[in-house]
């Protein structure tokens, strides 16, 4: 383990002197915490019908999920869903309500889907401590005051995407790889969109209020997903492509099936859907992502399917 690593860890677990626990809220010597927010409003379809390129980059794409030793957070009015990132380098970082929540603690009244897409790491709720290899997952239950994002090793950092959603019910925390997930194999390399859907924090494989999240990762020669399109006006969604080489883009297409609308994005970025939008892509090159839901219902199948040839 890298020295700092270690010495993170014992500082977690309050037993440097003079350090404190992060959980409890004790900045260490070297360290500010930051956390970067914003608030992003719900848009009526017939107003998004008349948005710009500028204006959709605006409202839906989230440009900025890592950043250096911080954590970003973007707290939609769909369904309240929060999208964001933390990627911890050279300090643990902590989990903090933000203001709009009006909370003690982040999950005073919610559940968190957390998944590495960076190096190794390690995630702290509590007294719990889980290990998160690249594309494992980490459910967090409702009313886990100390929650905190390590890397071990500073060199290849950790990046942790997470969603989170409003919860009623304290489920527990549970770890979750790929073995564990129910896995669709979908589509053909002929229509260039193989791929497999990792369906992972979801009601199949551990209990949730109303998250769910999963990874879908297309095949080489691959680059369509979620095609025939559709919508599911009972709940919202949220895409992070990753997987997508510097100098390759991938193109997500949104809006109402006869109104659609595309936005062009780059590797680690996540893009808001609406509950009446269709959510789907086509890239320069193959490409995974994680989507995650939060709203009415937990049925993954609850789905308004859209014929490709009906789009406009």
């Amino acid at each position: 383990m890298h020295p700092l690593t270690s010495a993170i860890v014992q500082w977690c677990n309050g037993s440097t002197t003079g350090f404190g626990s992060v959980c409890g809220g004790s900045n260490p010597p070297w360290t500010t915490m930051k956390t970067n927010y914003e608030i992003r409003f719900a848009a009526n379809p017939e107003d998004a019908k008349a948005y710009d390129t500028q204006r959709l980059r605006r409202d839906f794409l989230i440009e900025h999920v890592f950043s250096q030793d911080e954590v970003n957070m973007v707290y939609s009015m769909y369904d309240r869903m929060v999208v964001g990132g933390a990627m911890p380098v050279s300090e643990p970082l902590l989990l903090e309500a933000i203001d709009p929540l009006k909370a003690d603690y982040f999950t005073t009244r919610r559940e968190v889907g957390v998944f590495n897409v960076g190096g190794a790491g390690q995630v702290r709720v509590g007294d719990e401590v889980f290990d998160l290899d690249y594309k494992e997952a980490l459910y967090v239950g409702k009313g886990n005051r100390q929650v905190c994002f390590l890397s071990k090793d500073t060199a290849n950092p950790a990046k942790f995407y997470f969603n989170s959603a409003t919860a009623h019910a304290a489920y527990p925390c549970k770890k979750v790889t790929k073995q564990d997930a129910v896995v669709a194999h979908m589509g053909s390399l002929e229509m260039s969109n193989e791929r497999n859907i990792n369906k992972m924090l979801v009601n199949q494989v551990l209990p949730t209020c109303q998250l769910q999240m999963g990874m879908t990762e297309l095949a080489t020669g691959s680059v369509w997903n979620t095609m025939p399109a559709h919508v599911h006006s009972r709940r919202m969604e949220a895409y992070f492509y990753f997987e997508v080489p510097e100098d390759q883009a991938v193109c997500h297409f949104m809006g109402e099936p006869q109104e659609t609308r595309h936005i062009w994005m780059r590797g680690d970025q996540a893009v808001l859907s609406p509950e009446w939008s269709i959510h789907s892509a086509a890239a320069t090159h193959n490409y995974t992502f994680i989507w995650g839901m939060c709203g009415e219902n937990l049925d993954y199948g609850d789905q308004d399917f859209s014929e490709i040839t009906d789009l406009k």
